[in-house]
């Protein structure tokens, strides 16, 4: 029970999934729901399958399978057969068929996890908070006066709260690290363009990359070598850096920032001078540059629906990609060109760090008079240096003195960095 008064079922870990049988794991997951508060089961689970799908699903998978035993739930932009995708909106399936099961969800089965249903998030990915007017703002399971963080907003907290070990989310300007701060989970963010993102339902090509989310290191571990593989072996001593959260953002909260740059300095340095300057340079336009080439990528997606679906948008994210599709084509190009410049100043970074450590967000989960443009710029400044960079993310929870959770996120220069294990194993 937390400080709010709301308790939701502790989580499971991944080998305990594992054991039980497949009927009973099915009658688990149904009984975990059913217990959630009205307000966030109908905020963050777009769709529960039965219990005899998924306990079929866990009865077929594969014998030796790394996952086999394991449920999980997929954010609501990715497809799968027989179930709708609508990205968060209500209208998506009358402009657009739902084809059989992404690339994700083959992938999974593969490897013997079961697709216990589908998870609410923002509309169209376009958020940071977890606001969604259609289904509800999605609220943190520990503090329901608090929001869960988007646009992964559904799959973040139903793990934190228990129902599955595992959900399946998307990151462009955060949206995988994000949630996973604010409802004290690890996450890991991919690449874009890769297998698992390039059939999701798209915000920004650039930038759009597939993660998830697990409540422990020793989870997050084996989902990813399920998922990528065996990490790369470190030939010599790992050697990565930390630049606290007040060096991109005077307004950083001070106790979120000291909390991660406390829980950083366990594997990590800070930043020499010259490293700190250089990369504080060339992101200086980053901002805007994700602001741009994002939400100029969105109004492409989206310019034929604008006008005869208006009525059926979220007004603000309506408003956002109508903006974006009278941007001057000087201010696109000028994003393009700080993008370049971004991903110029993590390639010198990379040969001779291994990982870069930077806070997630500047505060804790926000509450809804809390979501204001300010505090979105103020999360992207935080976040649009790896977003630009096109680099995946590992995020550590970092607890703080309130009971509430930041988050610190470890950029790396590709998914099986020697890095990665290496970190969480010393948060194992």
């Amino acid at each position: 029970m937390d400080t709010n008064g709301s308790k939701t079922p502790a989580p499971l870990p991944l080998a305990a999934w594992q054991a039980l049988s497949p009927g009973d794991a099915a009658r688990e997951i149904h009984r975990r729901v059913a217990a959630l508060p009205g307000k966030l089961r109908a905020a963050a689970l777009a769709h529960l399958r039965s219990e005899a799908e998924i306990a079929g699903d866990l009865a077929a998978a594969p014998a030796g399978a790394p996952l086999r035993g394991v449920p999980y739930l997929l954010k609501d932009l990715f497809d799968a057969a027989g179930l709708p995708t609508l990205a968060g909106s209500t209208f998506l399936t009358r402009v657009r068929p739902t084809p059989g099961d992404s690339a994700v969800v083959k992938l999974l089965r593969e490897r013997g996890a079961a697709l216990a249903g589908k998870t609410h998030m923002v509309e169209f990915a376009s958020g940071l908070t977890g606001e969604n007017p259609h289904y509800g703002d999605c609220p943190h399971p520990r503090f329901p006066d608090r929001l869960a963080g988007g646009s992964s907003s559904g799959s973040a907290s139903l793990v934190a709260a228990g129902v599955t070990p595992l959900a399946i989310g998307t990151d462009t300007g955060g949206s995988v690290r994000i949630p996973a701060a604010f409802c004290g989970l690890f996450g890991f963010r991919l690449t874009p363009g890769d297998d698992l993102i390039r059939d999701a339902f798209p915000l920004s090509q650039t930038m759009d990359t597939a993660g998830w989310f697990t409540a422990s290191a020793v989870d997050l571990r084996t989902v990813l070598r399920a998922i990528v593989g065996t990490p790369d072996t470190a030939a010599r001593e790992l050697r990565g850096c930390y630049i606290p959260g007040h060096a991109l953002l005077p307004g950083m909260n001070p106790e979120v920032d000291a909390a991660c740059e406390a829980v950083a300095r366990n594997w990590s340095a800070p930043a020499d001078e010259a490293t700190r300057a250089t990369l504080l340079e060339a992101w200086k336009d980053s901002v805007d540059a994700y602001l741009v080439i994002g939400m100029s990528e969105a109004h492409a997606v989206h310019r034929d629906w604008l006008a005869p679906y208006h009525e059926h948008y979220d007004p603000v994210i309506w408003q956002r990609f109508t903006d974006a599709g009278r941007l001057p084509p000087e201010k696109i190009a000028a994003a393009r060109a700080t993008l370049a410049t971004v991903r110029a100043s993590w390639r010198e970074f990379f040969k001779a760090y291994d990982f870069l450590a930077l806070p997630c967000a500047p505060f804790p989960a926000l509450r809804k008079a809390e979501c204001t443009p300010a505090a979105r710029q103020a999360i992207i400044r935080l976040t649009a240096p790896a977003s630009l960079g096109g680099l995946p993310c590992l995020t550590i929870p970092v607890p703080l003195p309130s009971g509430l959770t930041a988050g610190v996120q470890v950029i790396l220069p590709s998914a099986t960095a020697p890095a990665v294990e290496w970190i969480l194993r010393q948060c194992a």
